[in-house]
């Protein structure tokens, strides 16, 4: 049998004539990522494999003893711009786990309390060291922060890209995966696996024991939450898309094999739908959209772009599947917000300014980046509002320095922003697809309020992508109404800041569980005009009119 050999891990398997390089590396361990799950599609697999060029790893079949070079995905993680703050409010501290000290017969003991129940006895005084994590579950990253539950203070953070990417890009194609063989243990056990590993290198850096930490949120998109907890999220996928989980629950974090204290909880925040998750429950808390007057749009922008529109109060949530070009994913020179992707794009009297991550040569463009090129090439008429690239002829509109960007890429025209890096026709269209999904979502949760975008007083946009995204650029493409402009607050990484908010204070934990049950789910495909609204929000253009009516 040949052997396959990986250089950069110094792991290697033996494997049967006609394996993949990335079954192989599957069965060893080792990460590639393939958003696509070996479809040959997205292009991310690639590997140096027997000296030669790149190849792509689920297309390139053994057929004899071969080494192969992978990506450095630590270089990858330590580079990544992933967002571990966001917006919070000013609450009682009133912690879901308590400590009381007992003495008796000169031997001190101390008890620990979830709410009002005693889950365990410790020896000695512990009083001061009381510890939860806050985790922030996303489709791309996993963000924890340490909890000193005694001050209310944050402690430490780490973070990390969610090695579930390695197997499967999106929210669907997850379910996808998990629905089949052992997918599901497979994407369970990389993610505890990483969230034992950030639990281990917090406590390691502040020298505490991991015995002292009693409870862990976890907030994230509902499919998130099914991995999380090793729950097949096949209904998901399935009319009529009902989750197996509705979160405001504890589970036993031994049961699930996280490394805390032998009688820590795992806490899930009440889950709005199938598609709408604890994450943007956290969002509506620490937003508290149920509390203010007037008329205001939360939005997490990203892979799954989720959305509540509120009004004066009363909430209605719904969630589009944007797919993972807001990621970098499934465009020609996408990559992650890490060392070497462009991040920021302008077009300044006809010439092209940007900024790459790490201050290094281009390599790519994330999410962030591509958005900014879009915008400014729509905003300089190198693309109309069709999408289509405008020709470079003498009539074309554009400055002499952009026209010599346009050339041929495969027999086709290409933007080059670099030599090396470029945006296609294909890649625009994925831009097109994604954007005109959030704005759909957008347009229907007006129009079951029967509003227009110029009756919106605020819009908050969260998450970490929404973070480091231009305000120009969302209406450069029409991602956003033009009638949003002087509205918009970035809000950061509510999904976190409001996981912190339940492990402070318990009183949240009833008051979500409740006015879940009070949100309207917007279900877009059962809208009558949903594709005819879909279509028109494909085009590149602000799109300024009259509101929706059902």
């Amino acid at each position: 049998m040949p052997r396959v050999t990986f250089l950069n891990e110094k792991k290697s398997i033996s494997v049967g004539l006609k394996t993949t390089i990335l079954e192989a590396a599957r069965r060893t361990g080792v990460v590639i990522e393939s958003p696509c799950n070996g479809m040959g599609k997205c292009g991310k697999c690639t590997v140096k494999a027997g000296g030669s060029n790149d190849v792509l790893s689920c297309q390139t079949k053994v057929i004899g003893d071969i080494a192969v070079e992978t990506r450095d995905y630590d270089a990858v993680n330590e580079s990544m711009k992933i967002l571990a703050e966001g917006n919070s409010f000013q609450y009682g501290h009133k912690p879901y786990v308590r400590k009381k000290l007992i003495n008796g017969n000169g031997v001190q003991r101390t008890e620990v309390y979830g709410g009002k129940t005693l889950i365990g006895v410790e020896e000695g005084n512990t009083i001061n060291d009381t510890y939860a994590v806050a985790l922030d579950i996303g489709t791309t990253t996993i963000v924890a922060a340490l909890i000193d539950l005694c001050s209310g203070e944050q402690a430490d953070s780490e973070s990390e890209l969610n090695p579930q990417t390695a197997y499967a890009q999106d929210v669907l194609s997850r379910i996808h995966f998990a629905s089949k063989d052992d997918g599901l243990q497979t994407l369970f056990s990389i993610f505890i696996c990483c969230l034992n590993t950030m639990i281990d290198t917090i406590a390691t850096r502040l020298e505490i024991s991991k015995s002292n930490i009693y409870e862990i949120v976890f907030s994230g998109n509902t499919t998130m939450l099914h991995l999380a907890t090793r729950t097949n999220p096949y209904s998901l996928g399935q009319y009529p898309y009902r989750p197996r989980i509705s979160g405001g629950s504890f589970i036993n974090a031994r049961d699930l094999g996280v490394a805390i204290s032998q009688f820590g909880l795992i806490y899930l925040p009440p889950v709005i739908s199938a598609y709408v998750g604890a994450d943007i429950t956290s969002g509506i808390l620490v937003s508290q959209l149920d509390e203010i007057k007037g008329t205001v749009l939360f939005i997490d922008i990203g892979t799954n772009g989720e959305m509540a529109l509120a009004v004066n109060g009363k909430i209605a949530a719904s969630s589009t599947a944007a797919g993972p070009a807001f990621e970098g994913m499934n465009i020609s020179c996408g990559m992650r917000a890490s060392r070497g992707a462009i991040e920021y794009f302008v077009i300044h009297e006809g010439r092209m300014e940007f900024n790459v991550i790490g201050g290094t040569e281009a390599a790519g463009i994330c999410g962030s980046g591509l958005l900014d090129i879009t915008g400014e090439l729509v905003k300089a008429g190198v693309i109309a509002p069709n999408g289509r690239f405008v020709q470079p002829d003498d009539g074309s509109p554009y400055s002499d320095d952009l026209r010599k960007c346009m050339r041929d890429k495969d027999g086709k025209k290409a933007f080059f922003i670099t030599s090396n890096v470029y945006l296609t026709q294909k890649d625009i269209r994925q831009i097109q697809l994604a954007k005109s999904a959030i704005r759909t979502g957008i347009e229907m949760l007006l129009a079951h309020f029967n509003l227009a975008a110029g009756d919106i007083t605020r819009v908050e946009i969260a998450g970490s992508f929404g973070y480091h995204l231009r305000e120009q650029s969302l209406f450069n493409i029409g991602l956003l109404p033009a009638e949003f402009a002087g509205k918009i607050y970035f809000t950061g990484n509510t999904s976190l800041s409001g996981a912190i908010a339940f492990l402070l204070n318990l009183d949240f934990m009833s008051k979500m569980r409740k006015l879940v049950q009070r949100i309207d789910t917007v279900e877009l495909a059962k809208h009558e005009n949903f594709d005819r609204v879909f279509v028109k929000y494909m085009s590149f253009c602000s799109g300024k009119g009259d509101k929706l009516t059902e």
